[in-house]
């Protein structure tokens, strides 16, 4: 049996400014822009990677929850504590130096972690966390 990463989803609050970090910066290229109402569903992905991507979707959409749940949940998005994804590169300094000229949010800047992996941390526009491992 083979299994694959095929989607990871993360919430945005923002979709133009999400594009941009995601491609722009990060250097993915947009797959899918579907949009219904005042809602967007963005699927973007490494380019040299067409088999994963990730769905940058509108939060706390589904029709099942309460005002209350929905409010929970944009309250977490802002704190940044609700999604995260960890990516991974053959040049962490040189990926970690474009993102922040980007103006991202730093969270930390590369450091060799205890456990083993040397790693930094950012917020994309919405708040979500995203690491970046240095691929060993």
């Amino acid at each position: 049996m083979t299994l694959i990463i095929h989607y990871a989803f993360l919430p945005h609050t923002d979709p133009e400014a999400s594009v941009a970090f995601y491609r722009d910066v990060l250097g993915f290229e947009v797959r899918k822009d579907v949009g219904y109402e005042d809602m967007r569903w963005i699927t973007v992905g490494p380019p040299d990677q067409p088999q994963t991507s990730i769905v940058l979707h509108p939060p706390a959409v589904d029709p099942t929850i309460t005002d209350e749940e929905r409010s929970t949940v944009l309250e977490l998005i802002a704190k940044g504590s609700y999604a995260a994804i960890t990516l991974a590169t053959d040049d962490l300094d040189g990926t970690f130096g474009k993102i922040e000229a980007s103006g991202a949010e730093v969270l930390q800047e590369p450091t060799d972690q205890d456990y083993g992996v040397r790693d930094c941390a950012f917020r994309d526009p919405t708040g979500n966390l995203i690491r970046i491992n240095q691929l060993t």
